[in-house]
């Protein structure tokens, strides 16, 4: 299981023109092959008129699948292009489409894979790249007079805080790295002497924007 990776957050679209060609890139994440497969068909419906359907997924975890189809573009000028800037740029869990409206004047090779690369990179910028961490939930309650002092430890050190809820006394639910748990336990209970109940809950993957910021 990786416990970092970069994907894409939504579904979203994005068309470009070239030489009265129009290329419209459909980008979703998907977590299966099923799911990019059925995708793929979906967007084959809506186009059914346009001259090409070229797609590429990539899917990672334990076994990496990838898949991508030129659907009737001279071979290697469509799909793989797209796969490949899937690739470089470093993303996993995701299935483009992009679908070509002949517009009448021949792009050839290098035209081509320029085109589906460039609606395809564009498409991805607007599904928006976010960062999936694989993290423990850590709840630490402590007293008022300490959570100033904890609170700017966790900001300093980059901690990404879920939520503080204000009781009796206070709970500060912190998402950490799974590999950091017990040095970060170490270091809550080195600051507040102690003082604090520290309670490890599931692991899992939170959603991080281009500024680390976590995404609800």
């Amino acid at each position: 299981m990786d416990k970092v990776y970069k994907t894409v957050l939504n579904h979203a679209m994005y068309e470009i023109e070239e030489k009265k060609s129009r290329f419209i890139a459909s980008v979703k994440p998907v977590s299966t092959e099923e799911e990019a497969a059925e995708f793929i068909e979906e967007l084959k419906s809506k186009y059914w008129d346009a001259n090409h359907n070229v797609y590429a997924y990539y899917i990672g975890g334990k076994n990496i699948i990838q898949k991508f189809s030129d659907d009737g573009e001279p071979s290697g000028t469509a799909g793989l292009p797209v796969l490949e800037v899937i690739k470089k740029m470093g993303l996993r869990d995701l299935v483009v489409v992009v679908t070509r409206y002949f517009g009448g004047t021949l792009l050839g090779a290098a035209g081509l894979i320029r085109a589906y690369g460039k609606s395809a990179s564009m498409g991805i910028e607007a599904a928006q790249i976010v960062t999936k961490k694989l993290c423990t939930q850590v709840n630490i309650v402590l007293e008022y007079t300490l959570f100033g002092k904890v609170q700017n430890i966790l900001i300093s050190e980059g901690f990404t805080i879920k939520d503080v809820i204000y009781e009796q006394d206070v709970e500060i639910i912190v998402f950490v790295p799974c590999d950091d748990v017990e040095t970060f336990i170490d270091m809550i209970n080195e600051a507040t002497n102690a003082r604090a109940i520290i309670q490890k809950g599931d692991s899992c993957y939170i959603t991080l924007d281009s500024q680390g910021k976590i995404i609800i």
